[in-house]
């Protein structure tokens, strides 16, 4: 613990300068930050001005490969030595020992070890093991990416069949790729939340979304609810939106919407697991979003990345 809070506070010196060389930088042209965004944007770097707001006062630094590439294009264009910027950044901030490195590409899992002990405080400890009587027929994830590039809200809408009879509820766990915070639960439409439990340390969280009544065997049952996270700055989400599906879902449709000034360069959708994972690009359209359907999807992973 101790190694990790000296390491912790070492990056916080490297933002520091990385902040205050940017800051000088920037005074030192004359150049408002409206008009650095749009010589970046010409020269193909999409970087919004929250995003170099947030950069010069410290409160969030460059992080992604398009970040970091377009520090490169900005030492050009404030006229300073290369490198002198982009030297001052300490290495990317760990984002937990189960999360991967390619954006857009591997996302986090966790661990029995993580979940179960949230399992055990919702009173649900066998429900990674026992039968799920419960079946996700159709799911609809609408993800809001707000200007600075983070998440500020996901809104879903899910269709279940019951198997059996008095089927009551169902377990949300969610795990968000900014582990230093957990999003609010909120049931929007046919259910309410009860039992809620979080681990802000591996940021995942557990909640029952209680129906407005029993089901019977074979009716189905829609459920809309929201996680909002608080902002800004808004948690990073590393360019990606996904589900991971245990069992195999009818349908799933994925809908990213951007902000104007977080508007991406590429979309693309993956999936990972099952058969040979896939890649297909996504074009944005006229209201600045994009989607993505899976039919007979999992078990897997199905999500959208962007840069």
């Amino acid at each position: 613990m101790a190694g990790a809070t000296a390491d912790e506070s070492g990056a916080d010196g490297a933002r520091t300068a990385f902040a205050s060389a940017l800051r000088a930088a920037i005074t030192a042209s004359g150049l408002s930050l409206d008009r650095i965004q749009a010589r970046l944007r010409a020269r193909g770097a999409a970087v919004s001005v929250t995003a170099l707001s947030y950069w010069q006062s410290g409160k969030r630094q460059p992080e992604r490969a398009g970040s970091l590439s377009a520090v490169r294009v900005l030492e050009e264009i404030l006229d300073v030595p290369a490198g002198s910027l982009l030297g001052l950044l300490p290495p990317p901030r760990p984002r937990g020992a189960t999360r991967r490195d390619r954006v857009g590409e591997e996302p986090l899992t966790f661990t029995r070890e993580t979940l179960q002990p949230l399992l055990d405080r919702v009173g649900a400890p066998n429900m990674l093991d026992q039968q799920q009587h419960l079946k996700l027929v159709g799911l609809h994830d609408r993800c809001e990416i707000a200007a600075d590039g983070g998440q500020q809200a996901v809104t879903s809408r899910a269709v279940f069949q019951a198997g059996a009879d008095g089927l009551d509820r169902w377990l949300l766990v969610y795990a968000q790729d900014d582990a230093a915070s957990v999003p609010q639960v909120h049931a929007v439409r046919n259910c309410r939340v009860g039992r809620f439990e979080a681990d802000s340390s591996h940021g995942i969280l557990v909640a029952e979304l209680l129906f407005d009544r029993p089901l019977d065997r074979g009716e189905t049952h829609l459920i809309e609810y929201s996680l909002t996270n608080s902002g800004p700055p808004y948690p990073q989400c590393r360019a990606t939106h996904y589900r991971e599906f245990r069992r195999p879902v009818r349908e799933y449709l994925l809908e990213i919407r951007f902000a104007p000034e977080a508007e991406p360069v590429r979309c693309w959708q993956y999936t990972r697991g099952g058969s040979a994972p896939t890649r297909r690009r996504l074009r944005l359209d006229s209201a600045g979003g994009v989607h993505a359907v899976a039919l007979d999807f999992g078990p897997g992973i199905f999500g959208i990345g962007w840069e």
